[in-house]
């Protein structure tokens, strides 16, 4: 029987002695989402908000509350995080943003309270920026989905099927519905960090033909920061042309055109 972790044999809370684990790499993914009016996401995409851009500050707090996850749960430990992403999806058909956070390490204990605060202080962060023009808005969907590495070995969050469609639906970002994005170069700082994971389903529900092409529209409309112009692109590390077309599970890399003098 699989019993409590932070609780001894009195039943009192404590922080779980960690010091004779083996380190090793772990990754852990989470989601939440942020439904709202038709209207609210348009005017984020359109980059109209008085507050300013509404994606970025969700993902920059995002960031900020995965490294303080121990000072808001108060048997987490303190984690020397590697690397911490997270990634926003506008989807038409919620009507709203979907959000995945991705947190990384080597160390003795999971990072999946890191994920999950990410992805929730994002969804919070969208909430605050926008409640004074849709106070009908609604934070959900917040799970893990993926955990990697550690004693316990790694974890798949698979949709119960027997429920219904709205629980079962796939999350934005899943691996397994998804093109894995990377940005070189220039491209990086531009959109501020150098991958994500687009949904097939959010190409589509905006009516992208799944292309090379058609992903490069839909990411300079969804990232108004990403300046226009002629990129050189790689599918599975192939150079692939604008007409290439994609899959779920592809990776696509954009990259400046190498110039010479």
């Amino acid at each position: 029987m699989t019993h409590f972790t932070h609780l001894d044999s009195k039943g009192q809370a404590h922080m779980v002695d960690v010091s004779a684990k083996a380190v090793t790499a772990r990754t852990a993914r989470a989601s939440a989402s942020v439904t709202m009016q038709p209207h609210t996401l348009e005017m984020i995409l359109a980059g109209g908000h008085a507050k300013g851009d509404v994606l970025a500050t969700a993902r920059i707090a995002g960031i900020q509350a995965a490294k303080r996850t121990p000072d808001l749960i108060p048997l987490c430990h303190p984690l020397m995080l590697s690397r911490v992403t997270v990634d926003l999806h506008p989807d038409p058909q919620l009507p709203g943003i979907r959000i995945e956070a991705t947190c990384k390490l080597a160390g003795q204990t999971g990072v999946e309270m890191e994920a999950l605060t990410a992805a929730s202080v994002a969804a919070l962060t969208l909430y605050d920026m926008c409640k004074a023009v849709d106070k009908t808005m609604l934070i959900g969907d917040i799970r893990v989905l993926q955990k990697q590495g550690g004693k316990s070995g790694d974890w798949l969050y698979e949709a119960d099927t027997s429920a219904p469609a709205s629980a079962a639906s796939p999350v934005q970002g899943s691996q397994d519905a998804a093109l894995q994005v990377r940005f070189f170069a220039e491209l990086r700082e531009q959109m501020q960090q150098d991958e994500l994971q687009v949904a097939v389903a959010s190409l589509q529900a905006a009516d992208y033909p799944l292309t090379v092409a058609g992903l490069s529209d839909w990411l300079h409309q969804q990232f108004p920061a990403l300046k226009s112009g002629r990129l050189m692109v790689a599918v599975n590390q192939q150079m692939a042309e604008l007409s290439t077309a994609l899959k779920s599970g592809d990776e696509v890399a954009f990259f400046p055109p190498v110039t010479g003098g």
